[in-house]
């Protein structure tokens, strides 16, 4: 019987993974190789790891020529065709985007508390973003990001990923939540933008 309920559970499971990726509209920009080479990754990936908990937009556009981003259609690169965890990893960041704009007050309120906790940060790449509330928008998506990983592949793997960022781009945002991520979360956790808290 044990078996019996294991293996409907199971099937139960691939079953939810399959309908949440065929609910995904993605688009191709370029029509490119890479463009469709990253849209069969990007489906492989969503039916290895359960992330359905943390798609917010269902819309995906795939563009050779883009910069990753969230807004106004949740836009991927081809930048890591190779890669699947840093694919994977700029999914759920922009996915997380989705989620803070969805929770806007929880949002504002949590970025006023960490104006007080790092009241001085970096504006401008590399370190920051592209404005001073962008970069505390991003110490919220950024840890979610971190958190969601960690979830997934584990504190090693999730750490190697956040390093590479860490050198990568919003150098002082990931640094910042690697080594400080008790306090980001309190904070999050204080204005329930931890998704796991709606459940």
């Amino acid at each position: 019987m044990r078996r019996f309920t294991a293996l409907v559970l199971t099937w139960l499971s691939l079953a939810v993974s399959a309908y949440s990726q065929s609910a995904l509209t993605i688009e191709l920009k370029q029509n490119s190789r890479t463009e469709q080479q990253t849209k069969d990754q990007l489906k492989r990936l969503l039916r290895t790891y359960d992330i359905q908990q943390w798609i917010f937009t269902k819309s995906i556009l795939i563009d050779d020529t883009a910069i990753p981003h969230s807004h106004p259609v949740l836009t991927l690169s081809t930048r890591h065709i190779k890669d699947d965890e840093l694919l994977l990893s700029t999914f759920v960041h922009e996915q997380f985007h989705w989620w803070a704009s969805g929770n806007n007050d929880a949002t504002q309120k949590s970025i006023a508390e960490l104006r007080g906790m790092f009241p001085k940060v970096p504006v401008g790449a590399p370190e920051g973003a592209v404005d001073e509330n962008s970069t505390y928008l991003h110490l919220v998506v950024c840890y979610l990001e971190y958190r969601a990983m960690r979830e997934l592949l584990g504190e090693f793997k999730s750490r190697q990923i956040m390093d590479f960022w860490a050198t990568d781009h919003y150098t002082w945002i990931y640094r910042t939540v690697l080594e400080k991520p008790r306090e980001i979360s309190t904070v999050l956790f204080k204005y329930k933008l931890l998704p796991i808290t709606q459940h």
